[in-house]
């Protein structure tokens, strides 16, 4: 498939949701501090203790270099409890023994199995004392750092030994120790994470919740959680708030089909009667003929009537016509003029030069019904319609019989009709549609009786 029919692959894994994912970013930045903090602390705590036995290793060396230097010194003078090694080697972890002038290390002062080289008995041999040669070598598995001193005059050299083996073994284990206080880091990082998410996520998941359980099963009085001041909380309002507005609509809707089907059937019943007589309508006197198609043509017109007003409340054409800035009193003229074409009245116009910013073809819609509905009741036109316009308020003042003080307050409901007007064309929507153009554009519909007779309906518009 191609464009937007192109299906994407499903992952091969789920994605975790947003409490699992919170909980493994806090534990992996957790992770990451403790890792960053382990080893900065380990590399500076083996760095210390290196430089540390270095530097009582380096003084062990100096130490004697400066003795052989002073005096004159033979190896059996390193030899035994007392001898100079025990004043001059004293750092932890070093030791010394001697190398006699064949270069071999002298019975009795032997430490270590620590097999002379070469360059150590040619150092014994040397004439010169303090030459120093210093490396690391291995013993049995295990690594010294040596030095080794020459006394000079052939009669023989110094070894100076230090183990690096328990050392390293206190780092290897300061090692694994800090491995697992980062795993330990980790685990209660996680722990932590994934207490702090659920309290963070509860109220977003309970939100989730409630809106797949509207998908599920469309019903629109589902509890939403809408407690605290921050974005969740804004959004479970914003939420129940577009729940509410649903519910109002749905229930307008249902309430608008019972009315439009009630209302539909006496027309649809009419048309269904008169259309039965047709077949025998050469039968019948001229007369009843002419009486039979006039009643025909006034049913359709009627029922036209009905279905137009019902697609214009119903669509809520408002989504599709944006506001305009115009002139009050022009929009006004021209539905009085158009007013005058169909019922033949006379309609005058009163008017300010107000703008507003509107939509056009509803408000035109508006007042062309106001001005319908003062003709209906106003049919032997005894006054002119007057039209009244200040600022943004527009007034229809007819000089029919006026409005029931019982109806004023439903004149404006949908297929409300007054018993007085029952038998007057008409269904009952034109007001209706006035009181949904006024709401719609921050103002409200009005109705009033006049002095001597006669109604006042209009609407204002909001700022």
């Amino acid at each position: 498939m191609t464009g937007r029919g192109r299906s994407r692959p499903r992952p091969l894994w789920p994605r975790p949701g947003l409490r699992t994912t919170v909980s493994l970013a806090f534990a992996a930045m957790a992770a990451l501090v403790a890792v960053l903090i382990g080893a900065l602390g380990y590399h500076s705590a083996a760095r210390l203790i290196r430089d540390d036995e270095g530097a009582d290793f380096t003084a062990a060396v100096q130490a004697v270099h400066q003795q052989v230097g002073r005096e004159m010194l033979f190896p059996g003078d390193f030899n035994g409890t007392g001898g100079l090694s025990e004043d001059l080697l004293r750092p932890i972890r070093v030791t010394s023994q001697s190398l006699g002038p064949d270069g071999e290390v002298l019975p009795g002062t032997a430490r270590i199995d620590l097999r002379p080289t070469p360059e150590d008995r040619s150092l014994a041999r040397s004439d010169d004392p303090g030459q120093t040669s210093s490396g690391l070598r291995r013993v049995h598995g295990d690594t010294y750092r040596v030095a080794v001193v020459s006394l000079g005059g052939g009669r023989g050299a110094v070894q100076i030994a230090q183990q690096l083996g328990p050392t390293e073994h206190l780092l290897a284990t300061l090692r694994i120790r800090t491995g697992v206080s980062v795993a330990v880091v980790a685990v209660l990082a996680g722990g932590a994470g994934w207490l702090l998410a659920r309290r963070i996520t509860g109220r977003l998941v309970r939100l989730t919740d409630a809106a797949e359980l509207v998908a599920a099963s469309g019903r629109l009085d589902v509890p939403v959680p809408a407690a605290g001041t921050d974005e969740v909380g804004r959004l479970g309002r914003a939420f129940d708030r577009m729940l509410g507005r649903l519910a109002t609509a749905k229930e307008n809707q249902r309430r608008l089909v019972q009315d439009a089907g009630h209302e539909l059937r006496t027309p649809l019943t009419s048309l269904r009667t008169n259309l039965s007589v047709l077949p025998g309508l050469d039968r019948l006197p001229p007369a009843e003929q002419a009486a039979l198609m006039a009643d025909l043509a006034e049913e359709a017109r009627e029922l036209t009537l009905l279905v137009e007003e019902l697609v214009a409340l119903a669509a809520d054409r408002k989504a599709d016509e944006e506001p305009t800035e115009l002139v009050l009193a022009e929009l006004v003229r021209e539905a009085a003029a158009q007013a005058r074409r169909r019922s033949g009245r006379e309609i005058t116009v009163d008017a300010d030069d107000t703008v507003v910013t509107a939509r056009p073809d509803a408000l035109a819609r508006a007042v062309g019904n106001l001005l319908d509905n003062a003709a209906k009741f106003d049919p032997a036109g005894t006054a002119p319609i007057e039209v009244v316009v200040r600022g943004r308020r527009v007034e229809v003042r007819d000089g029919g019989p006026g409005i029931d003080e019982a109806d004023l307050s439903r004149v404006f409901d949908r297929f409300y009709r007054a018993t007085a007007a029952r038998s007057l064309p008409g269904s009952g929507l034109g007001l209706a549609i006035v009181h949904e153009v006024a709401g719609s554009h921050g103002g409200e519909a009005f109705a009033a009786n006049r002095d001597g007779g006669g109604a006042v309906i209009g609407f204002t518009l909001g700022p």
